[in-house]
């Protein structure tokens, strides 16, 4: 697995807090703006990108406003939203920083801004080609009956399939408001993690099962230190949730309403569950490596053994043939005609003699 090491344009330093600057990655590809409204009874989606058409219903009949923003580097466009919505200046600034932590925010001051409720996390995506964890920008705006989601631009919509179960039936998210839409929306991205948690889980499963067969390769060690790195990575986006939801079951906020408490408490079950599993595989890795370095070390201790044994079964024969070796002329055993077998047959009885030895001390 790779070092992440990516181009990514940082905020100058000295720039007055509040302004729009894009960090991360260089994206060329236009930002695409999404507006859906819904209610119980129809919907409708809007994929012109107008900004124009970004603004809160003015109809009387209820309906949830939802804009997606898929790409958040172009910053007169996040400007533009900010000025219909009445947004904090950080807030957005946070919004175009793709290194921003997971965290909540709430932001309840009439004077500079609408009251809103601004959550930042991860969406976590496995990268076969890399072996790595790749994540991805998100943001989420709630406000009174309307909620912005901003996320990084990439080939496939994260948020799909929210959208289509909207565009299906009138399920739960069509009869709900804009905090269950939060809700949704928060529970696809955890139920990612659960995906990229498993497919870690089987990455380790598999080492060990190679270590326990002892077919360990040599790149075992690597590959658990990888390892390890992801889950911390994904410990590290994972562990702010647990705050996040905390902030929204206990603050009192006019903004989310006691029905979808009940949804964000599972929510909270489940990001618990995942950490559970990521300490847990943490937990296992250092008695994989306690385990690897112990096979390899067996494994080198039999070998020397082995070439030990061999060499104290030469030792003696190598001093005989040295001996009968030297190229004296008095030497009465060379000039004797059975000379060669009887030597031969001595050497022949010592190494038995020693292998016989071996075998009953357990050496062999």
């Amino acid at each position: 697995m790779a070092r992440r090491r990516y181009k990514v344009s940082k905020k100058p330093v000295g720039t007055s807090p509040g302004t729009l600057t894009y960090v991360g990655q260089e994206i060329k590809h236009e930002t695409k703006v999404k507006r859906i409204e819904y209610n119980e009874v129809d919907y409708n989606v809007d994929e012109s990108s107008r900004l124009s058409a970004c603004q809160l219903p003015h109809n009387e009949a209820p309906h949830v406003l939802w804009i997606d923003v898929d790409g958040i580097h172009e910053a007169p466009v996040v400007a533009k939203l900010g000025q219909q919505f009445r947004l904090h200046p950080l807030l957005l600034e946070d919004v175009m920083n793709t290194e921003q932590k997971p965290k909540i925010d709430l932001y309840d001051d009439h004077r500079v801004s609408a009251p809103v409720v601004y959550v930042t996390m991860k969406m976590l995506h496995p990268n076969p080609r890399r072996q790595e964890i790749d994540p991805e920008h998100v943001s989420f705006v709630l406000g009174a009956n309307y909620l912005i989601s901003f996320q990084e631009e990439r080939t496939n919509d994260i948020f799909k399939p929210v959208l289509d179960r909207i565009q299906a039936s009138s399920g739960k998210t069509r009869r709900n408001g804009a905090d269950y839409l939060l809700y949704a929306l928060m529970d696809l991205i955890v139920d990612s993690y659960f995906v990229v948690v498993e497919r870690l889980g089987e990455k380790l499963d598999d080492v060990e099962d190679r270590i326990i067969r002892d077919v360990a390769g040599r790149d075992t060690l690597a590959i658990l230190y990888a390892l390890k790195r992801e889950m911390t990575f994904m410990r590290r986006h994972v562990q702010p949730l647990r705050d996040i939801l905390g902030t929204l079951l206990r603050e009192e906020t006019p903004l989310v309403h006691p029905p979808t408490l009940p949804f964000l408490r599972d929510l909270l079950d489940h990001v618990n569950q995942i950490i559970e599993t990521i300490d847990s595989y943490r937990e296992l890795i250092p008695g994989l490596l306690d385990v690897y370095l112990s096979t390899t070390s067996n494994r080198m201790n039999s070998v020397m053994k082995t070439l030990t044994i061999v060499s104290a079964i030469f030792i003696p024969l190598t001093f005989i043939a040295g001996i009968y070796g030297m190229n004296f002329d008095n030497m009465p055993e060379l000039h004797t005609r059975t000379g060669y077998f009887w030597v031969m047959g001595i050497m022949v009885a010592i190494a038995a003699g020693e292998i016989i030895y071996f075998k009953r001390r357990g050496w062999m």
